[in-house]
């Protein structure tokens, strides 16, 4: 893809970063200090969350207005995604089938039997739901994003890395849990004619919708971006409590003993381990361009709370969907925190190796 058919996506989204620093000057202060955050105000905000569904978890008649809340939360994100995504930048980037068929395949296919392979391995170790986690976090699409924020930094190929995003995401919508039911082991995971018409309801026809609807919310959403984002990660925030709170009442903490956290601590960072070095590795033994290769790396090994925690809360009772989520929730922080330094040092080994070919 020619560097000048970049700018538009670059343009759109990546003015900052989701911790709200500059990408302006990738070599300068602004890469110093965001190599230096230890987690973004997401992450904070998910674990604030956490915690205070741990202290006070939503209970009895709350629970069910919650639920109603937290499906119009859902609703409402998946609204401003299909608002956002412009179509034509869509059309433009599938173009690159080469890098977008290795995302599609890395993200739905080894990553799916990574978490296939890790949950039942540790179906013995762990609680049934919790390794069946394991399964749910492998199944769901890259963010968006971080993805493309951190393939800035990195210096990488952020138009293909928006596009890629985007279109596993929205294949996500309907593959992961069409996946998620022909993979799983248990019978929590039955997913029923009355589970896909809620997922179509909550999930597909509010993006359809933000499709239809651009030109009358478009203008809007991107002249109050940093407003969008917070009502983005705020609706997020709303399903992990629902979630959580359930999870929290039927006694997570003490079915959770510390030496499986250990263990699934364990199983979470193989998963890492195979989705950004595979990823990595993928894209060299295909000779993509470096560019390519670092969206490869960043589309391939991370993994959306975003279409997690409403796709949980649509599946499941609140009680099992927050212990299928705690997987996903400890995977998306870890994937955020490895990610900065991972950038960093790749754009400055990309700033050394443009800087030793260009001509003197």
């Amino acid at each position: 893809m020619p560097p000048d058919s970049r700018a538009p996506l670059t343009q759109y989204v990546l003015r900052r970063n989701i911790a709200g620093v500059a990408l302006g000057d990738c070599n300068g202060q602004s890469a110093v200090m965001f190599a230096r955050i230890f987690a973004d105000r997401f992450v904070l905000l998910l674990l604030a969350t956490i915690l205070l569904a741990s202290f006070l978890p939503v209970r009895g008649s709350g629970a069910e207005v919650a639920q109603m809340i937290s499906s119009g939360a859902i609703f409402l994100l998946f609204f401003l995604n299909g608002v956002r995504l412009p179509r034509h930048e869509v059309i433009n980037g599938v173009r690159n089938w080469r890098l977008q068929g290795a995302i599609f395949l890395f993200v739905f296919g080894v990553m799916s039997a990574v978490g296939l392979i890790l949950s039942h391995i540790f179906d013995n170790i762990l609680p049934a739901t919790l390794a069946l986690g394991l399964l749910f976090t492998g199944i769901l699409p890259s963010t968006v994003q971080s993805a493309a924020a951190y393939t800035a930094l990195a210096k990488g190929n952020v138009a293909a890395s928006v596009v890629a995003a985007a279109l596993v995401n929205l294949i996500g919508v309907v593959l992961s849990p069409l996946l998620f039911a022909l993979l799983a082991h248990v019978g929590e995971a039955n997913i029923n004619g009355q589970a896909v018409g809620r997922i179509a309801l909550i999930l597909l026809l509010p993006f359809v919708l933000g499709q239809i609807m651009q030109r009358w919310f478009k203008p809007w959403v991107d002249s109050h971006k940093d407003l969008a984002t917070w009502m983005d990660r705020i609706s997020i925030a709303i399903a992990v409590y629902v979630a959580f709170s359930g999870a929290v009442v039927a006694g997570i903490w003490s079915i959770v003993r510390g030496d499986e956290l250990a263990w699934l601590a364990l199983a979470l960072s193989v998963m890492l381990l195979v989705g950004f070095g595979g990823a990595w590795v993928l894209g060299g033994m295909m000779k993509l361009p470096r560019g390519d290769r670092i969206t490869m790396l960043f589309s391939g090994g991370q993994k959306s709370i975003a279409i997690g925690a409403p796709l949980a809360a649509t599946i499941f009772p609140p009680a099992i969907a927050g212990m299928v989520l705690l997987p996903t929730l400890a995977y998306h922080m870890a994937q955020l925190i490895l990610s900065a330094p991972l950038a960093t040092h790749l754009a400055s080994e990309t700033s050394q190796h443009n800087n030793l070919s260009s001509p003197t």
